[in-house]
């Protein structure tokens, strides 16, 4: 079993993913997730919108609508172009994305950037190599498959609309860019930021929860005057930001991410510089953020289609112009997968797993066990530690099974520290606390355990 097999086992048996829909069979690039995966995605959340909004005197956040006027998609562009390359097994009717059957094909040293190609160009590629699909059948020629989700609006069967569910989080930012203006008193330079669901209809499915059809973006467009502001000293700011947070705030290990500068052929038409932040995922390097220079082209966009002056005046010229934008977009689960991925360990020697997660990161901070579930005296202190310490700490209470398995349970699922109430405990108000990714034990007094836990999250940050 690979690295990704333990990581999709553990993510199912310690409650941070499942299948969605499992007793139906399950859908296809779908999940949910559990008990700890919810706990590991709102902090990954609350972290984001800490460090991106809250500490930036220049940033303020928005939730726009899932659903979108149609012609929101229509002015981005994504009726037209928000596609992926198709092509079908010609036997078993399989769908692929032809530049992934295109990467698989080549070897790793081919030099060849499947970025670059284009569709007319994949099935040139696919034709003259005799490419096959996995099952060794011919492929069809690529096509454009649009990722959009279609549905509809209105009770009525002859008199509904179709619209579109959001392909991504940025276009609520820009149709809402008039409304921010004229209800803040933010001013150029500044972001507005959002996390929310974005859906796109994958053609893929696989490495787990890296491309799903419902995914969770955070994204931020942080607008400027490009007569004022040197657009490549906010990327590179915007870039300094987002390796800070990847690997001082997650705790990523500096040697697993890299940066990746789009060729002039895979860089969208409207942007004038994009980079990826790349992860060494157990699949390979893949995309994780991303970051671009848009320049005017969305709001001019929407001008154009709403016929709305979205211009900003500027208060000390009094000229209006259209902002400039840089964006950084990351998706959520990309980041939980990379969290997951970074922190998994096995003991070659004892097959021992722990899950050495960032504290600030971990879905508890603490558990709290009386070492005998069935001593009074030890639950009855264990519960008063618990109660007196909850409203501090995301905490859980165990006293299932023997001390081992407990400290085993709690090593898979990340927590930090685990606190025992023993036979010392009752005479001298002690207790002992292991910790996760040494398994040292020490003695700390009940009066300083906060103290104590404090002074190692904050050894974390």
């Amino acid at each position: 079993m690979d690295k990704m097999e333990k990581i999709v086992a553990l993510a199912k048996r310690r409650g941070f993913v499942f299948q969605t829909s499992e007793i139906y069979g399950g859908l296809s690039n779908s999940y949910d997730y559990g008990p700890m995966g919810s706990e590991l995605l709102r902090n990954i959340r609350n972290l984001w919108w800490s460090e991106f909004i809250h500490k930036r005197e220049d940033m303020v956040g928005l939730d726009s609508s899932i659903i979108l006027h149609p012609q929101t998609w229509v002015a981005s562009g994504h009726v037209g172009s928000f596609s992926d390359p198709l092509v079908e097994d010609v036997k078993t009717h399989k769908r692929y994305r032809a530049d992934h059957i295109i990467e698989a094909f080549l070897p790793d040293d081919s030099g060849v950037i499947v970025e670059d190609m284009s569709i007319e160009e994949m099935g040139q590629f696919i034709q003259e190599n005799k490419v096959k699909s996995p099952e060794g059948n011919d492929l069809t020629p690529p096509k454009a498959f649009n990722l959009l989700f279609e549905t509809e609006i209105g009770s009525v069967a002859n008199d509904k609309s179709k619209v579109y569910l959001r392909g991504e989080t940025a276009q609520g930012i820009f149709t809402n860019f008039k409304q921010v203006l004229d209800s803040t008193r933010v001013q150029l330079p500044f972001g507005i930021g959002q996390i929310g669901k974005s859906f796109r209809n994958e053609i893929t499915t696989g490495q787990f929860i890296f491309r799903t059809l419902e995914f969770e973006q955070a994204e931020i467009e942080y607008f400027f005057n490009p007569n004022e502001s040197n657009w490549e000293d906010i990327l590179s700011n915007w870039k300094d930001g987002m390796w800070n947070f990847v690997t001082k705030v997650l705790g990523i290990n500096e040697e697993h991410v890299r940066w990746r500068q789009h060729t002039d052929k895979e860089r969208s038409h409207y942007s004038k510089d994009t980079y990826d932040l790349d992860y060494q995922f157990p699949f390979g390097w893949k995309e994780l953020w991303g970051v671009a220079y848009r320049t005017d082209y969305d709001l001019k966009q929407h001008i154009e289609h709403s016929k709305t002056n979205l211009e900003y005046l500027d208060p000390k010229t009094n000229k209006k112009f259209v902002p400039h934008v840089i964006e950084p977009a990351v998706g959520v689960n990309r980041l939980f997968l990379m969290v997951l991925a970074d922190a998994y360990t096995e003991d070659p020697e004892t097959g021992r797993v722990v899950l050495k997660l960032d504290p600030k990161l971990a879905p508890y901070t603490a558990c709290i066990s009386p070492l005998l579930a069935n001593k009074e005296e030890l639950v009855t202190k264990a519960k008063e530690l618990f109660n007196s310490m909850k409203s501090k700490y995301h905490l859980v209470w165990d006293a299932r099974g023997n001390i081992g398995k407990r400290y085993a349970a709690q090593d898979e699922i990340g927590t930090p520290f685990c606190v025992v109430v023993d036979f010392q405990t009752l005479t001298d108000n002690t207790v002992t606390v292991r910790d996760r990714d040494t398994g040292e034990q020490e003695r700390v007094a009940i009066s300083e355990l906060s103290q104590y836990i404090n002074d190692r999250v904050e050894k974390s940050a």
